[in-house]
């Protein structure tokens, strides 16, 4: 799990991904930093900014529930924008609902700085070897 949660890819330093661990009740947790510059015309965060976070979130949910010799890719990110998001901290809690030898469901919420849930995902990833 070190390798994926330091060698950040650049899609992840822009999101500012920071892992965080795992929580009392296994959900694995993820901390972005949400940006002035990814606001749109309301001065909110920009749903795609937040589903970039929810399959950013899903993926090292997944990566922490494999082998260090598996990666997954997503197949599908099905979206809930539940609430504005304002700029600042957005932390991810993200827990594996399925698995199976070639895939992998993975269910994350965004969290906003007032405990608030602004999004919702379910990710489903195919399990594939590492090259």
């Amino acid at each position: 799990m070190t390798d994926a949660a330091d060698n950040l890819p650049p899609g992840a330093q822009l999101l500012g991904r920071e892992w965080l661990g795992f929580d009392e009740s296994g959900h694995a947790l993820i901390r972005f930093q949400a940006q002035p510059a990814f606001t749109n015309r309301h001065g909110t965060i920009q749903g795609g900014f937040l589903a970039a976070m929810l399959d950013s979130a899903t993926g090292i949910c997944a990566l922490a529930a494999l082998g260090p010799d598996q990666t997954v890719v997503t197949k599908s990110l099905d979206t809930r924008f539940l609430k504005p998001a304002a700029v600042g901290p957005i932390t991810a809690r993200a827990r594996v609902i399925e698995r199976t030898d070639r895939d992998i469901v993975v269910q994350a919420d965004l969290v906003d700085a007032a405990e608030v849930t602004v999004a919702d995902a379910t990710a489903r990833l195919r399990i594939l070897a590492k090259k």
